[in-house]
């Protein structure tokens, strides 16, 4: 077992990869329209279709508020749109536009082929062993 600063060590340069990852597929992303926050909950409301903006704030475990802020840009851009809930007036429901669905199409293709590029340079055998590597920490985490 490794000892606790090597474990540490490690920890830490884990989280300077990954922030650098996020920040090079995200500017990837931008350069396409569409930021990684963004194209997160596009994704969502594609995979699940229409969905209140409390259920996609539980979706993305985000603040209704923050939500409220990020769908309303959304909708200013043309990329989703609002409407009152039929069964619940006070409630308003999220659903992607076309131009939502186009938008997030260009995203995830920058951003998949950033990954692409980052990820090639490991073998087979590699991304098999950073995948069980990558579970057991997800298990960890979410046992935390």
């Amino acid at each position: 077992m490794a000892d606790r600063s090597e474990a540490e060590q490690v920890g830490l340069r884990f989280l300077t990869s990954a922030f650098r990852l996020r920040r090079v597929v995200d500017r990837h992303m931008m350069a396409s329209g569409l930021s990684l926050a963004r194209a997160k909950a596009l994704q969502v409301l594609d995979q699940q279709g229409p969905l209140r903006q409390a259920s996609l704030a539980a979706e993305l475990d985000m603040a209704a508020r923050s939500v409220t802020q990020a769908v309303e840009a959304l909708e200013r851009d043309g990329l989703v749109e609002r409407t009152a809930d039929p069964t619940d007036r006070r409630a308003k429901v999220v659903v992607i536009t076309e131009d939502g669905a186009a938008a997030l199409a260009a995203g995830l293709s920058a951003g998949e082929r950033v990954l692409q590029g980052v990820f090639d340079a490991l073998g087979p055998e590699q991304l098999e062993t950073l995948n069980g590597l990558l579970a057991t920490i997800d298990e960890r985490v979410t046992t935390a």
